[in-house]
């Protein structure tokens, strides 16, 4: 049988012809990768030599559903959002949101669990295009950002902070005067229960719900205020600070009652403390220590011995009426403000934005949780007893004082 040499001989071109075509175009994929990986590193590395310079954010938020301000991974804090939603708004890499200090971030202050800000201020490192709108498009509605403003370049937000001011917001009928004269009687403890009820339930023959401050008991509040005004050792409104450690020592600048409304048929009373820095749980404790004071529990001569070097027990008031009002940089604009490269750090350009955001979720939050859940109520009943504020131990062991 013959063979066909110049058919055999076109099969091989055509193989060989498509085995270079196949080879020419795995070159080219393998090419078009490597151009795709050399453009996307290309990439990252422009992101991340961006340049960035220092500024700072005012924000507000409402805690109720967060555990607190600080980044805590793995749990649901106001700032893992907030860097969340730099990081799709591209104002932060993957690698900055992983690791903050890079971007050197710091916050002004730390607000605990469930507990609100109306002006909390953060500082960092930003690109220059980084612009609010773009950051809230990526925030929660209970998470706002007000407005953005470039510092100077050793600027730190808690560092460069000269005073922080809260609000305490609770019902006026915390303060109403018990009567305690039922607990001089051999009464079984049960009934000694149901008396106190009974008065915490109705004051003065009307729901608790209708209470009313008057003149003189308004008064009263301011007085018992004012005694916590002033440097003191404040170790007895924290946990685990000694009377000895320097760390107690704070300075509140004005304590004081502010305004009175009323909600539903409830009054309220806005209590107002400015201090130079704050510790865990102090502001809550303090006003804890006024309401047993108002409430004839115990009298004023308890802020002494609460500043003495004793251990007392005082009750944490309910976190729901705290908030952050205002975070003070008066050196900082005193001294940059007005240097025609910086502005000031007093933010009231944005307060029309800030009041209704305050109003519509955070005031609004506090008043209607309280009347619905009893927050304060049940706090009185169960945590405010007569048998709070005593004497825990005694200053006699030098493991205890230092």
């Amino acid at each position: 049988m013959s063979v066909d040499v110049s058919a055999v001989k076109k099969d091989a071109d055509n193989i060989l012809q498509s085995n270079k075509r196949q080879m020419i175009d795995e070159n080219n994929e393998v090419a078009a990768k490597a151009q795709k990986v050399e453009v996307t590193e290309d990439l990252i590395e422009r992101k991340n030599s961006v340049k960035r310079r220092p500024f700072v954010i005012m924000l507000g938020y409402l805690g109720r559903n967060y555990f607190g301000m600080q980044i805590n991974r793995g749990t649901k804090t106001i700032e893992e959002s907030l860097l969340s939603a730099l990081l799709k708004a591209n104002f932060i890499t993957k690698e900055q949101f992983d690791d903050v200090r890079e971007i050197k971030f710091q916050r002004a202050a730390r607000t605990d669990k469930g507990v609100s800000a109306v002006r909390q201020i953060v500082s960092l490192k930003l690109p220059d295009n980084v612009n609010k709108e773009d950051i809230n498009e990526h925030l929660p509605k209970d998470i706002r950002v007000f407005g953005i403003k470039r510092v100077t370049r050793s600027f730190n937000s808690k560092n460069k902070c000269d005073a922080r001011t809260y609000r305490y917001i609770l019902p006026t009928f915390a303060l109403a005067p018990e009567d305690l004269n039922f607990l001089q009687s051999d009464q079984d403890e049960e009934i000694v229960e149901e008396i106190r009820l009974s008065q915490l339930s109705e004051i003065n023959g009307r729901p608790y719900n209708e209470f009313r401050l008057t003149p003189e008991m308004i008064e009263k509040l301011n007085e018992t205020l004012k005694l916590l005004e002033g440097t003191h050792n404040f170790h007895n409104f924290t946990s685990k600070t000694k009377p000895l450690d320097p760390r107690a020592k704070r300075y509140i600048i004005h304590f004081r009652c502010t305004e009175i409304f009323t909600v539903n048929d409830m009054e309220f009373a806005v209590l107002e403390v400015k201090g130079q820095s704050f510790m865990l749980h102090q502001i809550r404790k303090m006003v804890s220590l006024v309401i047993g004071i108002c409430r004839n529990i115990v009298t004023n001569d308890i802020v002494k011995d609460a500043f003495s070097l004793e251990k007392i027990d005082i009750p944490t008031a309910p976190g729901l009426g705290l908030s952050l009002h205002f975070v003070h940089y008066g050196y900082y604009n005193e001294r940059y403000g007005t240097d025609g490269f910086h502005e000031t750090l007093d933010w009231n350009e944005c307060n029309e934005e800030v009041e209704q955001f305050y109003k519509e979720y955070i005031l609004k939050d506090i008043t209607d949780t309280e009347i619905s859940e009893k927050v304060m109520f049940n706090w009185l009943a169960s945590f405010l007893t007569p048998k709070r504020f005593a004497f825990k131990e005694s200053v006699a062991t030098a493991e205890y004082i230092l």
